[in-house]
C-alpha cells in the first residue's frame, strides 16, 4: 500500500537515488568534527569519548514534590537537570496573586521566593550537576533565587554549571512568556549575560531557541533562520553593550526541536553549526570554541497524538535518534501519554530510558558523525544551509529582529506554516498512524495534583517569608531595583540577588520593575481566506457551508463566536488556527488576547453584538477551575450561551467538565472540519445536552501539545 511522501519545507525536497555528483560543489565536504565549519559536531571526541547528557524536564506542583523527580530522574541516571517552572512563576507572579491561582503548579513548579528554590535544590550537589533553567520573562528573580540558594547551600557561584534560556525575543511571537516590552526585556538580557560572565562564570548566560517555533508551527527551514537571527541579535547587542563578545560566542548554546522527518532534523542540526560558524567569523569571532554551536534538543510535543498514544514511544523514539545522529549535546524525550495530559510516572520513566537505551544498548556513541559523505546527507545539508540564508535575507529586509516583532511579520510567517501543516493534515496529505483510533486514557496521569492544598501552602510560606524579614531593608532593595531600571545605571540581575537574598518575593522583584516598565500587551491576530479555499474540496467543508447559509439565512447574520485563552497559557498556535478556520467557513470571529480571567471574558461581551459560542483554550492544566468559574458566571448572569473547550485536557477531567455543563470538549488530534461540524450542530441545537457524543478527541484542538 503506498502512502503520499512525508511533506518537507518548501524546495527540500529528497530523490529517490543519490550520486557521488550530488556532492559537487559542496565546500563543507572535508571540515572534521571539532573544526570549522563545524558540520560534523563541535566537538572531535562525539560521543565515543563522553555521549550526550540525558536532561529530562522537570518540574511540577511545589517544590517539594518536585525535588523528589529531580531526585528521582538523578537515581534513574539523568547527568543533567531542567528545571520547569510553572506559569505564574514565569510570568513573575506570587502564587497568592488572585487572578492567576488556577495555575499555581500546574505546567511547572511554583516558585515565589529563595525559600522556595532551596528546597527544591535540596540534597542535589549543585556544584557537580549541571542545571538548566527554562526562564526568560521572569529570568531576574528566579536565576537571583537559584544564585542565592546555592550559595546558601555551600556552593559558591564560580562553582555552578548549567544554563539560564534568557531567550526573550521568541517570547514576543511564540510562547508569550514576555513580562516587559522587547526593548527593557533586551535590557534584562544583556544585564544577566554581563553578570554570569564576571560571577557565575560556568553558567551559559543564554540559550536561543528554536524548540518554541517548530511547536508552533514553523518548519525547519523557518525554525533554523529565526532561531540563528535572534543569536545573531543577541551578540550585535553584546557588542553594542561593549561586553566581551568573543566570550559571548563561546557560551551561547542552542535550543532545538526534533520532528518527525528524520532526514530534515538531522539535516538542521548539521546546517546549524555550518551557519552559525559563518555568522560569527562575520562577527569576528576567531576561535573554534566562539564560532562552534552547542545545541539541547527536544523531541516534538506538537507532533504527539491523543489517538492510539502509545504510537508515541515510537515517534519519540525515531526522533531522538535524529537529534543524536544530528551531534546534540544532551537531550529531552518527551513521554508518550503527553498528548492526554501531563506525564505520568511510568511514562516518564520509559522517556528517560529511551535515551539510556540508545546510549547503552544500540552502538549509536561508538561512530563519530556517522552521516558524513552520505550522498543524500551531505546535499540536504547544504540545501538546508541555502533556504535559511534566504530566510535570514528575509528578515533582515524587514528591518531586522525588533522590526519584525513589532510589524507581526514574525508571527503571521509561523502561523501560516501553521495553518499549511492543518491543511495536509485534514486533507490526509500528511499522516499520522492511528489517527482513527480510539482514545486511551493516561494512567496515574500528574493532573491528580491537590491545587487547593498547594496554593494554601504556598500561601502559608509566603505568609510566614514576610513575617520573619526585614520589612524595612526589603523595601529598600526594592526601590534599588525601580532606580536601577529607571536610571540604566548598574546591574539589574546584581539589586535582584541582593533583594532575594532579603527574602524579596519573584513578585515583588516583577512589581519593583513595573514601576517604571508597564506590563507589555499584544493582540492575537489570525489569518483567513487561506485554510478555506485551501481545503474546498473536502466533502465536510461544504456541507458545513451549507448548514451555515441556513443559520444566516433563519438569523439575518452570522453565527458569532468569542475565542480565548483563559489564565497564564501563552501557547497560541491552537486557538489561531482554529479562529482562522471558523473565519473562513462562515463565522464571525472575536479572538481576545492572551492572558484572560473568566471576569475579564464576560466584561468583553458586547450586549448589543450577541455571542452564540464561546471557544477556550487550554493547555497548561487550569482549564478545571478556570471553566468552572466560567460557567458559574455566565449562569449568574443568566447568559445562556454555549461553552466549547480544546486542548490537554484528560479523560476524567472532561466528563466533569461535560457534567457542568460545557458543550465539548476537544482533544489533541481532533480534525478541525470534525470541530466546526460540532459547533454547528450547537447553533442548530442549542440545548443539545452534553455527552459523549460531544467528547470528541482526535488530531488537532483549539491548541496544540506543547511541553
Amino acid at each position: 500500500m503506498s502512502h503520499p511522501p512525508l511533506w518537507r519545507p518548501e524546495g527540500l525536497r529528497l530523490k529517490p537515488v543519490y550520486h557521488c555528483n550530488d556532492l559537487e560543489g559542496l565546500e563543507h565536504l572535508h571540515s572534521l568534527p571539532g573544526k570549522a565549519p563545524f558540520v560534523r559536531g563541535p566537538y572531535s571526541s562525539m560521543y565515543p569519548q563522553k555521549p550526550w547528557t540525558v536532561r529530562q524536564y522537570t518540574g511540577f506542583a511545589g517544590a517539594e514534590a518536585s525535588n523528589q523527580r529531580l531526585r528521582q530522574r538523578l537515581a534513574e541516571g539523568a547527568t543533567g537537570l531542567s528545571l520547569a517552572f510553572d506559569l505564574p512563576t514565569h510570568r513573575g507572579y506570587d502564587s497568592n496573586d488572585p487572578q492567576w491561582q488556577a495555575d499555581v503548579g500546574k505546567a511547572g513548579v511554583a516558585i515565589d521566593s529563595v525559600e522556595d528554590m532551596a528546597e527544591l535544590l535540596d540534597g542535589i550537589a549543585l556544584d557537580q550537576v549541571s542545571v538548566s533553567l527554562t526562564m526568560n520573562g521572569a529570568v531576574l528573580p528566579v536565576l537571583a533565587a537559584f544564585i542565592v540558594a546555592a550559595e546558601e547551600s555551600g556552593v559558591a557561584p564560580a562553582l555552578l554549571s548549567g544554563t539560564i534560556q534568557n531567550d526573550i525575543l521568541k517570547e514576543f511571537t511564540v510562547r508569550n512568556t514576555y513580562i516587559f516590552a522587547p526593548q527593557p526585556s533586551m535590557r534584562i538580557t544583556m544585564d544577566v549575560i554581563a553578570y554570569l560572565n564576571e560571577h557565575v562564570p560556568r553558567f551559559n548566560p543564554i540559550s536561543v531557541s528554536g524548540y518554541h517555533f517548530q511547536e508552533a508551527g514553523a518548519d525547519a527551514v523557518l525554525e533554523l533562520a529565526l532561531t540563528l537571527v535572534n543569536a545573531r541579535t543577541y551578540a550585535e547587542q553584546v557588542q553594542k553593550s561593549g561586553l566581551d563578545l568573543q566570550g559571548f560566542c563561546e557560551r551561547i548554546s542552542f535550543f532545538f526541536g526534533i520532528g518527525n522527518d528524520f532526514f530534515s532534523e538531522i539535516a538542521k542540526c548539521r546546517a546549524a553549526r555550518l551557519l552559525w560558524s559563518e555568522i560569527t567569523q562575520a562577527l569576528g569571532i576567531q576561535s573554534d570554541k566562539g564560532q562552534a554551536l552547542r545545541m539541547h534538543c527536544q523531541t516534538s510535543g506538537w507532533s504527539l497524538s491523543a489517538q492510539d498514544p502509545l504510537n508515541n514511544v515510537t515517534r519519540t523514539t525515531v526522533q531522538a535518534m535524529a537529534a543524536v545522529f544530528g551531534g546534540t549535546q544532551s537531550l529531552h524525550t518527551n513521554a508518550w501519554d503527553e498528548a492526554l495530559a501531563l506525564p505520568s510516572e511510568a511514562s516518564s520513566r520509559l522517556a528517560s530510558n529511551t535515551q539510556h537505551i540508545l546510549q547503552q544498548e544500540t552502538g549509536l556513541c561508538d561512530v563519530v558523525d556517522p552521516w558524513a559523505g552520505s550522498y543524500m546527507m551531505e546535499s540536504l545539508t547544504a540545501q538546508m544551509a541555502v533556504q535559511v540564508r534566504q530566510r535570514m535575507a528575509e528578515i533582515d529586509a524587514q528591518g531586522g529582529v525588533f522590526q519584525s516583532i513589532a510589524s507581526g511579520w514574525i508571527s503571521q510567517a509561523i502561523h501560516l506554516q501553521a495553518l499549511a501543516t492543518q491543511v495536509r493534515l485534514d486533507g490526509g496529505i500528511q499522516r499520522r498512524v492511528g489517527a482513527s483510533e480510539q482514545v486511551h486514557a493516561a494512567p496515574e496521569s500528574a493532573s491528580a495534583m491537590d491545587s487547593q492544598a498547594l496554593r494554601a501552602r504556598q500561601c502559608q510560606r509566603l505568609l510566614r517569608l514576610r513575617l520573619m524579614r526585614d520589612t524595612a531593608r526589603v523595601e529598600a532593595l526594592l526601590d534599588s531595583i525601580t532606580e536601577c531600571a529607571r536610571s540604566c545605571q548598574g546591574n539589574l540581575l546584581q539589586v535582584t540577588v541582593a533583594a532575594i537574598r532579603a527574602r524579596a518575593t519573584l513578585g515583588e522583584c516583577t512589581q519593583a520593575l513595573e514601576k517604571v516598565w508597564p506590563r507589555f500587551r499584544q493582540d492575537l491576530s489570525f489569518h483567513a481566506d487561506f485554510y478555506g479555499p485551501s481545503v474546498s474540496e473536502h466533502p465536510g467543508w461544504a456541507q458545513v457551508g451549507a448548514r451555515l447559509s441556513t443559520f444566516v439565512a433563519h438569523e439575518a447574520r452570522p453565527p458569532r463566536i468569542l475565542l480565548t485563552k483563559l489564565g497564564q497559557d501563552g501557547h497560541d498556535r491552537g486557538i489561531r488556527l482554529i479562529a482562522a478556520a471558523l473565519a473562513d467557513a462562515g463565522f464571525e470571529v472575536r479572538l481576545l488576547p492572551l492572558f484572560q480571567t473568566p471576569i475579564q471574558l464576560l466584561e468583553s461581551l458586547d450586549e448589543e453584538n450577541q455571542v452564540d459560542l464561546i471557544g477556550i483554550s487550554s493547555l497548561a492544566g487550569g482549564h478545571q477551575e478556570l471553566l468552572t468559574e466560567l460557567l458559574s458566571l455566565l449562569k449568574k448572569r443568566e447568559l445562556d450561551i454555549s461553552v466549547v473547550v480544546g486542548g490537554i485536557i484528560p479523560e476524567a477531567d472532561a466528563r466533569q467538565l461535560l457534567d457542568l455543563g460545557v458543550k465539548a470538549c476537544f482533544g489533541a488530534g481532533q480534525e478541525m472540519i470534525e470541530i466546526i461540524e460540532k459547533m454547528v450542530d450547537l447553533l442548530v441545537h442549542p440545548h443539545l445536552r452534553p455527552g459523549t457524543s460531544n467528547h470528541s478527541r482526535s488530531e488537532q484542538p483549539l491548541t496544540c501539545p506543547t511541553p
